[in-house]
């Protein structure tokens, strides 16, 4: 019943019930936008090919859900996630950049601001892109557009980027969750109602099979256990023993206490699957533009790419898993500094018990984490192809929720639910 007092106190603290409805104000305006159409589109043709098109089913999951109608908001904030993840390498190696990450909140303004200058030419890019993909489809989704029309269609496109961009920038500022990671979330949650349905018209349409029913209770059992075991790593971490030495300034004395550095089990959240979905996409996405080439030869190569990418295939399945593992440890060498953490350690007067302060405990910390991170890891990669492995156990054909959809929305909850109580505290402590 702890969790229906803490519900209670949330809606009896007005600011943060305000807060709340105007998180979700702004994610129904979100929902609002991602059903207005563009003009000149075929959303019959535009849904049958993407029900055709597992990989642009996983496109649609970071889109935010607005691609299935090729809405002002189609692209969805995948463009700025890019932009993001281009600034997070380079300043791993342009020293620029690097020295203006380490000024703080600054310098990560300055960064965010150079983030959404290149969210513009990618969402450009980006949905001239798309509207050529759809338009080579052969099936007459988009019909030939003048320049003018081009340009009117990219120009829509790109604003709608920058409109959710603004949008999840005035919902993190509310500090009740992340806000592209609420657009995701929104636009994946949506899409369930309509998956289930799917899986129950597979069971009861044409006459009841109770074949299909056990194989609907096998899948609802596999989902609930592998909800827990998300949940599970998620929240999974190791606590290194951290002590801080005593100090006498005059006639005080300061520090003498134990406590401890907590090291998450999956530091790098979800962002390893958006990197690798990001890469294995790529392959098929350009196959697909090329099956209307005039070459014969590049025809067959695209036919062949095709194949071999197919999403439910088995080079699909190895590949997304390694690169998933190799993106989880990449991405995490990025965002855990243990040399930065033991300077810290040592001039804040803390120290690991056996372990010398400095390049001792930075090594201790590396390793220590490198170990860890073997379990993340290889838990994103099983998570990350789960539709492969439950789809042909269960026969289950409509997944409601794939394996990087369970990952994002698990992580926002818990995000979610963590920021929340955590104002919750704020407010107790101010009262006391």
């Amino acid at each position: 019943m702890s969790w229906l007092l803490k519900l209670v106190r949330i809606f009896k603290d007005k600011e943060l019930r305000k807060k709340i409805f105007f998180v979700l104000g702004l994610l129904i305006v979100f929902r609002i936008a991602a059903h207005i159409p563009l003009p000149g589109v075929d959303l019959i043709a535009l849904r049958n090919f993407f029900s055709d098109n597992s990989i642009l089913g996983l496109l649609n999951i970071f889109s935010g859900g607005g691609l299935t109608n090729f809405s002002i908001v189609a692209l969805g904030i995948g463009p700025y996630i890019t932009a993001s993840i281009i600034f997070q390498l380079l300043a791993m190696i342009v020293p620029k950049l690097e020295e203006m990450s380490k000024e703080g909140e600054s310098g990560q303004k300055k960064i965010n601001q150079y983030t959404r200058l290149l969210t513009v030419p990618l969402a450009m890019l980006s949905g001239y892109g798309m509207i050529k993909l759809l338009q080579q489809s052969g099936r007459g989704i988009i019909s030939q557009l003048s320049a003018f029309d081009y340009l009117t269609t990219v120009i829509i496109l790109t604003t709608g980027t920058i409109f959710l961009m603004w949008l999840g920038e005035l919902i993190s500022e509310k500090k009740i969750g992340n806000g592209i990671s609420l657009i995701i979330f929104a636009g994946i949650v949506s899409g369930i109602p309509n998956a289930v349905g799917n899986i129950l018209k597979d069971v009861f349409v044409g006459g009841f099979d109770p074949t299909n029913l056990d194989n609907i209770i096998v899948f609802l059992v596999i989902a609930v256990f592998t909800v827990a075991g998300v949940v599970y790593i998620t929240e999974g971490q190791r606590n290194i023993p951290v002590s801080y030495a005593k100090r006498v300034r005059g006639i005080r004395m300061y520090g003498g206490f134990d406590s401890h550095l907590p090291l998450k089990v999956n530091q790098a959240g979800m962002i390893p699957i958006i990197f690798a979905i990001s890469l294995i996409m790529f392959p098929s996405l350009i196959a697909q533009l090329a099956l209307r080439a005039e070459s014969d030869i590049i025809v067959k190569i695209a036919e062949l790419v095709q194949r071999l990418f197919q999403p439910d295939g088995l080079v699909y399945g190895i590949l997304y898993f390694i690169l998933v593992v190799a993106f989880t440890y990449f991405y995490t060498a990025i965002i855990f500094h243990p040399q930065q953490i033991a300077e810290n350690l040592q001039k804040q007067g803390g120290f690991v018990p056996g372990m010398r302060p400095g390049r001792q405990t930075a090594d201790y910390l590396g390793n220590v984490s490198s170990h860890i991170m073997l379990a993340g890891a290889l838990s994103l990669g099983i998570v990350a192809i789960l539709p492969l492995i439950v789809g042909p156990a269960t026969d289950v054909s409509n997944m409601a929720i794939s394996g990087a959809s369970l990952l994002i929305v698990v992580s926002v909850v818990i995000e979610t639910v963590k920021q929340i109580e955590s104002q919750l505290e704020m407010r107790n402590y101010d009262e006391f």
